[in-house]
This record gives structure tokens, C-alpha cells and sequence, in this order.
């Protein structure tokens, strides 16, 4: 398919909703007024997200390898904005911060070792430009992805480049779980990974600033977040770690919240937090689950972020299947509906189409319709105003005819993002 320009984009979309509802010559006022009310519906009812992850960490989703030439890396990263163009979505959320590192010339952090195989080595163009620049050609969104506390997917402190600012502040850093992270803790870390974050914004159009699910680690069996220093010198005021740590993770999503809305107001802040904020076991307020609790296990109060206003939307990964006995979709989709309603933030669904076809997983997952029943239910809710699809590979990939069958169950007329 060839280019899509913003203005080709909605031109379409107002021509698939209006063109068989035209009013026609001597009809009077009364019909022209339903055929306008029924030319709204339409239209509202195509405004819908319809994103697609694209991750970049450990080579994941783009680019194919490291090392390609500047050129390659430029037609894959095209190629994946067409083929979002394709499957009719209307977003793409760009990794460009996978592990303390950046697709951008950052004056903050190195280049990212994904490009070039080798961290801090220019790859001698600028992938975040040039998907702001030709997504917004194409009537795409471009949500720039930032994983804010990940250093290295290894943890070898030595094998960052010397320059890395891990190197040069090491107290920053805690080893846990076979990686590297930056103390969420110390308040300094928190200020600049916003700065770090903010550079982005500040250069670049990016329509939304994207975190997902990791703030604090996911817990490693017989392991220790070592933040007994910093808990020592700033947890006095709390009850407990716990809260000490969720506080520390609210204070980022708030803080960057504001500072997002002072650089570029136009800029979106979403985060796609885990799927359970907390099972109603052990609170009430929780979701009919028994599962993970982000609140209790990687510190993530994501039910208050949406209640407080600090984020623009929010995609919670609702990574099962409907019926799944610890985490049923049908279940989930309602409390997060409930959990928004009133606020100002939109909600979105996560949606985990790379188990679709895949080995391992629960039988459903074998079935070619069982996203596109998701699509079916989350309708039911108003709340609901989307959906994201993990990851680019899946959706390339497609394996039992999943993704086709959304996009022909669902997606029969092109859609731009709730505005």
C-alpha cells in the first residue's frame, strides 16, 4: 500500500461514514437532522484506538538484528509503519528508551546497542525522527515508548560503555534479577530519567510519551531489591517499604505528567500497567482475580494514577483469554471500565495477540477468533475506547489468522484515535 498522508486519512474516514447517509435533494428538516445524528454516530463510532507495540529491546520487534546498515534499519522501521497501515490500525508505540539508552541523539544517555551491536555507536541517522516524521505521513499516531528504569538486560556494570551515566553514578544502580536497574528511590534517578525522557519530547511531535508495566521489578524467587540505604534516608515518613516504594513510583508518573504538559501540551501520557491492580480477595475495590497484584508486587498503584488525573489513558495488559480461571478478560474489562468512569483518562485494552497460535499456551489460545471475541465484549463497555496489539511480530506474523480475523471482524472502516 502506498503512502497515507493525514489529510488522505481522514478524507477516507469521512467518505466511509457520510457517502450512504447523504441527505438527498427535498427531504425536510427532520430527516436532514436524523441523517445528521446518524452521520455523528458514525463517526464516533470509528474513533477508536487501534494501536501496535513495536519493541526494540534484545532486538525484539525492530530492527531484525544489529548492525544493519543505516539504510536496512530505515526500510524495516517503514515496513512496520505500512504494515500497521495495512492492518487498518492507527497508532504505533515505539520503543526508544529500552534500556537506559536511546534511538534518538540524546545528550543524556548513549545510543542504543540494538542499532549497531555495539552502546554509544551513532548508527549515523535518527530512528525516532524519521518515525514521528513518516508515521504522521501514513495517518498514524507515534506513541514514543520509554522503559524508565531498566539499565541493561545483563548485570555486568563493566560492559556499559565507560560513558554510560550508570558508570559514572553507580550508587544509582541495583542489580537484581540478572539485570540492571536504577534505584527508583533516590530522587536524583527520578530526575533524570525525566530529563532524560523530556529531551525526546522536547525535539520531537511525538503524539503521546508511553511506559509500560516495569517501575520496580518483577519479584525473582530467593532475591533482594537492595534499597536499604535509600529506604533508611527517605522512608521515615511511611508505615512501611511498600508504601515507601509506591510512593516513589507515583511521584515519577506525577512528576512527569506535569513536566510533559509544560514541554509540549499537545503530547499524551499513557502508561499499560499490569492487567491486576489488586485481586478483591485482598481488597475489596480489586477485580475478581487471582493473580499478581502490581500494587503489592512491583509497587505500581495504577488505579490511583488513573483516579488522580496524571495519565491521558491507560492500557492495562488484559493478556488472557475469556473463561481463564485466574484472570478472566470478561472480568477484567468490566472492573477497568468501572475503575475510569468519571475520570479523564481514556482506557484502553491491552491485547496479548502473541499468544495467538502459539505453542504452550491454553487451548483458546488456539482458536483463530478468540481476539476478536474481545474485540465483541469490550463493545459492551463505552468505557473501553480501543485496543493495543502485542507485539509488531505478531501482527506480521499472524499466525492462525488471529489478526485478520480482528481486522474483518472489526475494522472494516478506517479509524482515528479518541481525541
Amino acid at each position: 500500500m502506498g503512502r497515507l498522508t493525514r489529510r488522505a486519512f481522514a478524507l477516507a474516514a469521512l467518505s466511509a461514514v457520510t457517502t450512504t447517509g447523504a441527505a438527498a435533494p427535498g427531504r425536510d428538516d427532520g430527516e436532514r437532522r436524523a441523517t445528521d445524528r446518524t452521520r455523528t454516530a458514525s463517526a464516533r463510532a470509528t474513533a477508536e484506538m487501534r494501536g501496535m507495540w513495536l519493541a526494540t529491546v534484545t532486538n525484539r520487534d525492530w530492527p531484525s538484528r544489529s548492525g544493519l546498515t543505516a539504510a536496512a534499519q530505515r526500510a524495516e522501521l517503514i515496513d512496520w509503519l505500512d504494515l500497521a497501515v495495512r492492518r487498518r490500525l492507527n497508532t504505533v508505540v515505539f520503543q526508544v528508551r529500552p534500556a537506559a539508552d536511546a534511538l534518538w541523539p540524546s545528550p543524556y544517555e548513549p545510543w542504543s546497542q540494538v542499532l549497531t551491536g555495539t552502546q554509544g555507536k551513532s548508527p549515523g541517522w535518527d530512528p525516532l525522527g524519521t518515525a514521528v516524521t513518516e508515521a504522521h505521513a501514513r495517518g498514524l499516531q507515534l506513541h514514543a515508548w520509554f522503559n524508565p528504569y531498566r539499565v541493561s538486560t545483563q548485570d555486568d556494570p563493566t560492559r556499559l560503555v565507560a560513558s554510560h551515566p550508570a558508570r559514572k553514578h553507580p550508587d544509582w544502580v541495583v542489580s537484581y534479577g540478572g539485570k540492571l536497574f536504577y534505584n527508583p528511590g533516590l530522587p536524583a534517578v527520578r530526575s533524570f530519567v525525566q530529563d532524560a525522557i523530556l529531551d525526546a519530547v522536547k525535539k520531537y511531535p511525538v503524539d503521546a510519551v508511553h511506559f509500560d508495566d516495569y517501575f520496580y521489578p518483577y519479584p525473582v524467587a530467593g532475591q533482594t531489591f537492595d534499597d536499604d540505604a535509600e529506604y533508611d534516608a527517605y522512608g521515615g515518613a511511611f508505615a512501611t517499604r511498600a508504601a515507601w516504594r509506591r510512593d516513589n513510583v507515583d511521584t515519577l508518573v506525577r512528576e512527569i505528567a506535569a513536566r510533559i504538559k509544560t514541554v509540549r501540551p499537545g503530547t499524551q501520557f499513557g502508561i499499560s500497567p499490569f492487567g491486576v491492580w489488586r485481586n478483591a480477595a485482598t481488597d475489596s475495590r480489586g477485580s475478581d482475580t487471582r493473580a499478581l497484584q502490581s500494587y503489592d508486587e512491583i509497587y505500581a498503584d495504577s488505579r490511583k494514577w488513573v483516579k488522580e488525573g496524571w495519565l491521558d489513558y491507560v492500557v492495562p495488559q488484559l493478556y488472557w483469554e475469556i473463561g481463564n480461571s485466574a484472570a478472566d478478560y470478561a472480568k477484567l474489562v468490566p472492573w477497568w471500565a468501572e475503575v475510569v468512569k468519571g475520570t479523564r483518562t481514556r482506557l484502553y485494552l491491552g491485547e496479548g495477540l502473541y499468544r495467538a497460535g502459539t505453542s504452550g499456551q491454553p487451548a483458546a489460545w488456539a482458536k483463530k477468533d478468540e481476539l476478536s471475541r474481545h474485540l465483541t465484549l469490550a463493545k459492551k463497555y463505552p468505557e473501553a475506547r480501543g485496543h493495543m496489539f502485542f507485539g509488531g511480530q505478531d501482527v506480521e506474523l499472524d499466525r492462525i489468522g488471529a489478526m485478520t480475523r480482528v481486522v474483518a471482524d472489526h475494522y472494516g472502516l478506517p479509524a482515528q484515535p479518541p481525541s
